[in-house]
């Protein structure tokens, strides 16, 4: 069943300010998006690669940050739980957090353990490489003990709560199994992005959110028509043991599938072009031709922190899915891990219907 998003753009748009002021609390792996902007305009001598003239440093929420980035930005209230080292980046990291009015309580400092950073190198608005500092390594016992205190203690204040897994060692069997039972005791819907190197069952999460990719890797085949998506969806109710899977497309828009629901919804994705500098802005004409960027870093974060803020506010999960499709067109139109306000969501719903 195909959706119709213009005809319920109204609803769509009166969903929006609701989204303010719900608490939401964002579990997972952080990591710290630093990047180096410059220009380049010659190649090195020493190898086929360009020489990039530094200009400036500028530091974002990456990872379960990027999550809780995006959920703020819309208004929420947020809480971010999680590990980062006693180091520089890990500092830097929490500057960050306290800048974007983000509540940092249930961040733990371990002298252990290294701040994951992706260093990202910029010129004249490309990403020309990216570097990884980072360990994998699971938490000591008695880091993960001090932050499940530490997200107990907030549960029962929360509207939903996100785990948002990169595979950086935070989360395994035992963590998620915990940390879902003490969220259902209190009736706080959870929503889960999963890491596609570990396959744990989220029994009883609210929704799991995944790309086309890591859906095909969870079923072991390719995903290549609309059949394969649908068994695909079903397979993975079965296996996650949750209500809903909304699986990610990318230019085929997403595919929600509920367990109460025999048949499953697909999102469309937007389908005029922009130019970079006018994504979200009133008045886009649907024929413009200019350059469009497509940048897809933290489209994904973007989808499971609409869709989980949605839900929070009231909304059932097809509209929730079909707000979240709105505001991933909105990002992927920005370079880097980027998020979406309220006026820049209305605006794009507002062009849905001209």
């Amino acid at each position: 069943m195909a959706a119709n998003i213009a005809d319920a753009v109204p609803r769509l748009t009166r969903l929006v300010p609701r989204l303010r002021g719900k608490r939401i609390g964002v579990l997972g792996d952080l990591m710290l998006d630093r990047y180096l902007w410059g220009t380049a305009s010659r190649l090195s001598p020493e190898a086929a690669v360009p020489v990039i003239d530094f200009a400036e440093q500028s530091e974002r929420l990456g990872g379960a940050g990027n999550v809780a980035a995006n959920i703020a930005t819309l208004g929420a209230r947020v809480e971010a739980f999680g590990v980062v080292g006693n180091d520089e980046p890990g500092r830097a990291l929490q500057k960050c957090f306290r800048g974007a009015s983000i509540a940092d309580k249930g961040i733990v400092a371990d002298s252990k353990r290294v701040t994951t950073v992706k260093t990202r190198i910029i010129a004249r608005h490309q990403q020309v490489v990216r570097v990884d500092q980072e360990r994998r390594e699971p938490l000591r016992c008695e880091t993960q003990e001090k932050l499940l205190r530490l997200l107990f203690a907030a549960l029962k204040k929360l509207d939903a709560l996100v785990l948002s897994d990169y595979d950086k060692g935070l989360i395994n069997d035992d963590f998620a199994d915990r940390v879902l039972s003490a969220a259902h005791q209190l009736h706080v819907p959870v929503f889960v992005k999963p890491k596609t190197s570990r396959l744990y069952a989220y029994r009883g999460a609210r929704a799991i959110v995944c790309n086309a990719k890591e859906a095909s890797f969870y079923v072991t085949r390719s995903l290549a028509e609309e059949k394969s998506v649908e068994e695909a969806g079903r397979a993975l109710l079965a296996h996650f043991g949750c209500a809903a899977v909304v699986i990610t497309r990318g230019e085929k828009g997403m595919s929600v599938f509920e367990e109460s629901s025999p048949r499953h919804l697909h999102v469309p994705a937007t389908s005029f072009e922009v130019t970079y500098a006018r994504v979200g802005q009133p008045g886009i004409e649907h024929g413009a031709t200019g350059r469009q960027v497509f940048d897809v870093t933290g489209a994904g974060d973007t989808v499971l922190s609409v869709v989980a803020l949605a839900v929070a506010a009231g909304a059932p999960l097809a509209d929730a899915a079909m707000l979240a499709n709105t505001a991933a067109g909105v990002v992927v139109g920005k370079l880097g891990t980027a998020s979406v306000s309220p006026q820049e969501l209305v605006h794009a719903l507002e062009d849905i219907r001209r």
